[in-house]
């Protein structure tokens, strides 16, 4: 393998994250400050970056009063020569967090920063820095990539409990030193209020950090607020923020279960029965908790490709904002589907005009495993498969237009990833085996939850000839994380050979599956 060995560059600031902070500043912004005094701003929520590449990446943080960000970046720890880059003014607007854009930065090189945050009447008075780092986006193909994905993060009321060690398979990604994290989805639940206990099957106790936010499902702009600050309450989330880069994507559950667009909810939990006036203010608060590029656009989307060298795209999907209300999905056409018309459009383009030798979907939802949703008493669909083995209807009937156009554009090295089902498998589609027959084989790759409750494994949909090659999964529903399948997988692409290997893994690190594929094939 030609990629950097791990731990690497990054394991010596595991050690050293706090002692960089206590470095004395430059001091361009006037004298020297002394720092942690009464008065100043402070970012106890750590930072975060996101959406890095081979030149550029974003930096967040957020601050506990209005305050200016500044970020200096440095090629070292001891950030001599640094480079400074100013940020926004945060404010209560924004709920006083922030992100600021770093652009011409090296490619393929380890990025010391630390952000400040200064009193806006008087730039003198500077908060404590808060350091972190990461690697750009190498334009060497030799360099390899590393990456982990997972998704589903304090879910069904299981949240942060220190006597577990809190969120601690964050530790077990940081380990693997990956180039960035792929979140696909339910970073929160903000229809999942967390109790201060909850009495498992064996008779001890699981017990939650509370807060007032997460003691009822999410209306207001504060509460949804609240629940993304919640996940930053856990120590273990907050290193990792630090050390690895992140690409965020959402579901449903950053606003309510299985929502869709125009939905009036029945959910007697809910004063604010508007779907679309929930969204809006989920979105808005997602906005401001996740460095992400096209959120600061007029269109505001989530929606995106991150290059990352000539080894990788990734093509980041929204498959809740656009899509048809929920329903039996067996109707013959279906212009909107799942992705709306825009979007598919988008993502036939971008695959087409890729180079990258590797092109990850990245899926908020699984294709041929059928997900149901119940809610309102009727046999509705959630994802993309209504469990119909024939051929395309409803939703499939977009899929199977991708899947076409893949297929005759000859697009190389296409590989689905996805969470949102609490278990982890992997499926092959093969037409050999399916109803609708016009595409290339492929594989789809399932992991999660981080911290949420497991459930027991779907049903598949041979519309588009899935076979489950691997799978683990409980037998019994919501078994909390104490009673393990907690997943996240790996993805490593070598830099001579060009080889993709998944490994999917359990919450320790524990390598359960692990699949090679080949470069160059149409499909996969």
């Amino acid at each position: 393998m030609s990629h950097r060995p791990f731990p690497g560059r990054r394991s010596v600031l595991r050690g050293s994250l706090a002692a960089s902070a206590a470095l004395t500043l430059p001091t361009a912004l006037g004298s020297a400050p002394a720092f942690a005094l009464s008065g100043r701003p402070k970012a106890g929520w750590g930072v975060q970056t996101g959406d890095v590449t081979c030149d550029s990446g974003l930096v967040w943080v957020r601050s506990d009063r209005p305050a200016r960000m500044i970020v200096e970046t440095s090629a070292t720890e001891s950030f001599r020569g640094a480079r400074r880059w100013h940020g926004p003014l945060l404010g209560a607007d924004t709920d006083f967090t922030g992100t600021t854009r770093l652009r011409g930065l090296p490619s393929g090189e380890q990025i010391h920063y630390r952000v400040l945050l200064a009193d806006p009447d008087d730039p003198r008075r500077t908060g404590e820095p808060v350091t972190g780092t990461f690697r750009t986006a190498s334009a060497r193909r030799r360099d390899g990539v590393r990456f982990v994905w997972s998704g589903d993060l304090a879910g069904q009321g299981w949240g942060i409990n220190p006597d577990f060690g809190g969120y601690r398979i964050y530790n077990a990604m940081a380990a693997l030193d990956p180039d960035f994290f792929i979140c696909s989805g339910d970073n929160i639940y903000a229809d999942g209020p967390i109790a201060a206990s909850v009495t498992l099957p064996d008779g001890s106790t699981w017990r939650n950090v509370t807060t007032e936010e997460k003691s009822k499902v999410a209306e207001t702009l504060a509460e949804f607020r609240g629940n993304f600050r919640y996940n930053l309450l856990d120590d273990n989330l907050k290193r990792f923020n630090a050390q690895v880069p992140s690409i965020i994507q959402w579901d449903d559950h950053e606003v309510t279960n299985n929502w869709y667009p125009g939905e009036i909810l029945g959910d007697t939990r809910y004063t604010e029965k508007n779907v679309d006036v929930l969204a809006a203010r989920a979105r808005q608060a997602f906005s401001e908790y996740y460095p992400i590029s096209t959120l600061r656009r007029p269109d505001g989307r989530v929606y995106r490709v991150v290059n990352h060298g000539p080894l990788l795209d990734v093509f980041v999907l929204d498959m809740r904002t656009y899509r048809n209300a929920n329903s039996t999905d067996d109707q013959p056409t279906d212009a909107q589907g799942i992705l709306g018309a825009e979007q598919l459009a988008w993502l036939k383009r971008e695959l087409a005009r890729s180079r990258a030798v590797w092109k990850v979907i990245a899926s908020d939802m699984p294709l041929g495993l059928v997900v149901p949703d119940t809610g309102d008493g009727k046999p509705n669909v959630e994802a993309v498969a209504q469990g119909d083995p024939g051929a395309p209807l409803g939703r499939e009937l977009q899929i199977a237009e991708l899947l076409r156009f893949i297929k005759h554009r000859r697009i190389t090295g296409t590989v689905w990833l996805t969470a949102d089902v609490h278990y982890t498998s992997a499926q092959h589609y093969q037409p050999s085996r399916a109803a609708f027959t016009d595409f290339e084989p492929f594989w789809e790759f399932v992991s999660g939850p981080l911290n949420a409750g497991a459930f027991p494994a779907n049903t598949l949909d041979n519309t588009f000839g899935p076979e489950r090659v691997f799978i683990k999964a409980p037998t019994t529903a919501n078994v909390s994380p104490a009673g393990g399948y907690q997943f996240f997988g790996e993805v490593d692409i070598d830099g001579g050979s060009g080889e993709l290997t998944v490994r999917l893994r359990e919450s320790d690190g524990t390598v359960l599956f692990t699949q090679v594929l080949q470069p160059g094939r149409v499909g996969q």
